[in-house]
């Protein structure tokens, strides 16, 4: 599981059922949902 900053409980939380997705700039990030609130949560990867 990856961790990822909840922009609205405001604390880094693990994030559910998340996915690796390709951003229009070619970067890997992962997209999931946060499992107290359910607010969508994004995170993106370094370059690799």
């Amino acid at each position: 599981m990856a961790e990822a900053y909840c922009v609205k409980c405001k604390a880094k939380r693990e994030m559910k059922d998340a996915k690796e997705v390709v951003m229009k700039n070619q970067r890997k990030a992962l997209k999931g949902t946060c499992p107290t609130c359910g607010t969508g949560m994004f995170k993106i990867l370094g370059k690799a």
